[in-house]
């Protein structure tokens, strides 16, 4: 029995039968939705169990997919696929050398804790830099505030003062130990000065004092030294200028 065709409903014979698109056609029948070009087997396309031409076949347009819960559970089982793979060919490439290691959600994050570990630790060595830099600093500064002694500052040169000649020679016993020629006193009336800080005698012709100190008949020898008697000791000699300060 003879089919009829799927476009005009008439029979068709097996001379002019087309089988296309599980349907039949006869030869001129079979022709494109829109123009009517009449198709064959080799140039047509098949969209919804009818035939188009080329220029006229119906372009699909991609749609938004919904989050369905079947598409929720394939996108779930491909993200465990991929983290399956990814421990698979780490495995095989372990022991191999370095290789490029794929930036999984999971390394992000070990990645971005690493960094927050380094820049804790930078911002404390920095405290702890500028903390001691201060600190050193501070120091410095005390330092500085404390005036600093004669003998670690380059002493200016002494004057020597001649000696008083004695108008007879003699011998002295051999059992006295030789005497010390005292220096020359300078006169009377001099200025009074306070010593503000303590001072050991270096040398044979200065003379030692404490803070607090008054001392008399003051005469300046130059910039640095000065010449007095210390009143609480009555000694008399040169004294560092810096030591003391006028009444």
């Amino acid at each position: 029995m003879n089919p009829s065709c799927s476009r005009c409903g008439k029979i068709v014979y097996p001379t002019e039968k087309v089988n296309c698109l599980d349907k039949f056609w006869h030869k001129a029948c079979f022709h494109c939705e829109v123009c009517k070009m009449t198709l064959n087997m080799k140039n047509y396309k098949g969209y919804d169990k009818k035939p188009y031409c080329n220029a006229h076949y119906p372009k699909q347009s991609f749609t938004t997919v919904a989050d369905t819960p079947e598409n929720l559970r394939l996108k779930q089982q491909s993200e465990l696929q991929s983290q399956v793979r990814y421990k698979e060919d780490f495995e095989k490439n372990k022991g191999k050398g370095f290789s490029v290691v794929t930036d999984t959600p999971e390394l992000q994050r070990i990645k971005k804790t690493q960094d927050q570990i380094s820049n804790i630790k930078y911002h404390e060595e920095f405290e702890k830099t500028r903390m001691g830099s201060i600190g050193e600093e501070r120091r410095n500064s005390q330092d500085d505030a404390i005036p600093r002694r004669p003998e670690m500052q380059q002493q200016p040169p002494k004057q020597s003062y001649p000696q008083p000649s004695s108008a007879y020679n003699y011998n002295e016993p051999a059992a006295a130990p030789p005497m010390r020629a005292a220096p020359l006193e300078p006169p009377s009336g001099g200025r009074r000065f306070k010593a503000v800080y303590d001072y050991a005698a270096a040398d044979e012709d200065e003379v030692s004092f404490q803070d607090g100190d008054i001392i008399l008949n003051v005469q300046q020898i130059d910039d640095g030294w000065m010449y007095g008697t210390v009143e609480r000791t009555g000694e008399t000699g040169m004294l560092p200028a810096n030591y003391v300060e006028a009444m």
